[in-house]
């Protein structure tokens, strides 16, 4: 089975329910929608997670790169192989958590699946006065963007479901905007950028998180505390 989470931000004691719950194996999946927690650190501080999530999470993690959490190819220990027919990132001691690649297709239960991971943090400047981490590369860069655009004209702009960290700027939730934020500081340029590729693209679900509810808007599903089976 494939199931679909939002952020989890280091805390899997919900999945860890699921999980067991569940009866789940490693032969199933769970798709995160970014800000996994899992690279917050980028070091050996983020070891502990990871060997509870291989040794006590019957679960195989494919993971969506979000804003709170290093890319892994900015990792050295981190290795590509191929998974459901697109590359993703892999470490030998934990290969039951593996982070998508963006711009990859992947066929999931015979569906075409773009992933398009990364975001802004709004918290970026508070994070940086108190010695947060923070990451340059949370967000695609242009590179990434002209990759997306190039695979979805390969595909004559047409993919079954589309997994992304943030969601178009259209449909921003803005009742969970946080309190005390300037937005008119915000860099919403990969809102836009998902805008443009949802304007330009036929597809039947768009799944996201970030924005920590669980709602839905014509064909976006925003997901964070459910766990629910990929459809």
């Amino acid at each position: 089975m494939i199931y679909i989470t939002g952020d989890k931000h280091a805390d899997f004691r919900e999945v860890f329910y699921f999980c067991y719950a569940n009866e789940t194996t490693l032969d199933d999946i769970l798709i995160v929608l970014g800000d996994v927690g899992i690279n917050y650190y980028a070091n050996d501080k983020d070891k502990a997670l990871k060997n509870s999530l291989k040794e006590h999470y019957p679960i195989t993690f494919f993971c969506i790169h979000g804003n709170h959490e290093e890319r892994p190819e900015n990792i050295k220990t981190y290795k590509t192989k191929k998974f459901h027919d697109g590359i993703v990132y892999y470490e030998e001691d934990y290969p039951n958590i593996l982070f998508a690649k963006d711009g990859e297709v992947y066929n999931f239960n015979n569906h075409k699946v773009l992933v398009i991971g990364g975001a802004y943090s709004v918290d970026k400047y508070f994070r940086l006065a108190r010695g947060y981490n923070w990451y340059e590369s949370e967000q695609p860069d242009d590179k990434t963007k002209n990759k997306v655009r190039k695979v979805l004209k390969d595909l004559d702009n047409k993919v079954d479901i589309i997994l992304s960290h943030t969601c178009p700027y259209k449909y921003l939730p803005k009742e969970m905007f946080l309190e005390g934020i300037d937005q008119s500081t915000v860099d919403n340029s990969t809102e836009y950028f998902l805008d443009e590729i949802e304007e330009s693209t036929d597809y039947n679900l768009w799944y996201c998180g970030h924005y920590h509810t669980d709602k839905e808007i014509d064909k976006i599903i925003f997901m964070f505390h459910k766990i629910e089976e990929f459809k």
